[in-house]
């Protein structure tokens, strides 16, 4: 089953409903938050935090991504090297990885105030990374 959420609204309700990891199904990948062992998404965390025209940049951003399988523009998704990527809807910053089953967890969000990514967050994102593989091949990460 896809699920295609034609506002940011609906995708908000529909969230809220299912209590669930995903952000966006689209046609070609499923894009979630990453939430930790205690249930909480640093990334959700902080897209909640913004004003509703920035969560729609980020929502664009993540509908073309899970309904084409590709953003051609560097200046919104890019690959940060180490297997960590970014939405880039400006001026934030939301680093994600993908995982099998045309899958791309979103683990940290920020707002970029430099133009180098900064080293602290790209650490955070491998860390939370290799917890969710961690997590994923031990079987405890979807309870």
């Amino acid at each position: 089953m896809y699920l295609f959420y034609s506002t940011l609204e609906s995708m908000k309700n529909e969230q809220k409903e299912r209590n669930e990891y995903v952000a966006f199904e689209g046609g070609k990948f499923t894009i979630e938050w990453y939430f930790d062992k205690k249930g909480k998404s640093i990334s959700l965390d902080y897209f909640e935090s913004l004003d509703e025209a920035e969560q729609a940049k980020l929502f664009e951003l993540m509908k073309l991504m899970g309904n084409t399988g590709v953003i051609k523009n560097e200046t919104k998704f890019r690959n940060e090297g180490d297997k960590v990527y970014a939405f880039k809807p400006q001026p934030h910053r939301f680093l994600c990885f993908f995982v099998e089953g045309q899958k791309i967890i979103v683990t940290n969000g920020f707002h970029k105030k430099t133009d180098k990514l900064p080293t602290n967050e790209k650490e955070r994102a491998l860390r939370l990374k290799n917890d969710y593989e961690v997590r994923v091949k031990r079987g405890d990460y979807y309870e």
